[in-house]
């Protein structure tokens, strides 16, 4: 039996943007959309067939919320959120494609820069290197 066709319907995630009337509503809306998100995880892994463990997913939801952790400013805390909605809108409702969802781990999967002498010489970059013709 085939499996039945999901059908996406954009309105089913979409909210209004809101302005919080304060510092605790603002947050407390954040710690709500991080819980979407932390739901929502295992869900992206399997709408994209992620070679990623949903785990891994989730740590990466946590550093992106950490990373803005310190902002205090309801304001931006408000911008912050309707794009983080937006964002979890368009994951869910499958509207990206799976490359622009492995941008999200370059970072971890990229090799690391070589700092020293001998890390360059053994990855074969040199910057001192002369450039023939020049």
């Amino acid at each position: 039996m085939p499996k039945p066709v999901t059908i996406t319907i954009p309105s089913r995630l979409a909210r209004r943007t809101v302005s919080s009337p304060s510092l605790a509503v603002a947050q407390a809306r954040s710690r709500s959309l991080y819980r979407d998100w932390y739901r929502a995880a295992p869900e992206i892994c399997k709408l994209y067939a992620l070679d990623v463990p949903y785990p891994t997913l989730r740590a990466k939801i946590r550093q992106i919320f950490d990373r803005y952790s310190l902002v205090k400013d309801v304001q931006a805390i408000d911008v912050l959120i309707a794009k983080s909605h937006m964002e979890y809108q368009e994951f869910v409702n499958v509207w990206k494609m799976p490359s622009q969802v492995m941008r999200y781990f370059e970072s971890e999967q990229a090799p690391p820069v070589p700092n020293s002498f001998m890390e360059k010489f053994l990855a074969g970059k040199d910057d001192n290197a002369v450039l023939p013709g020049a």
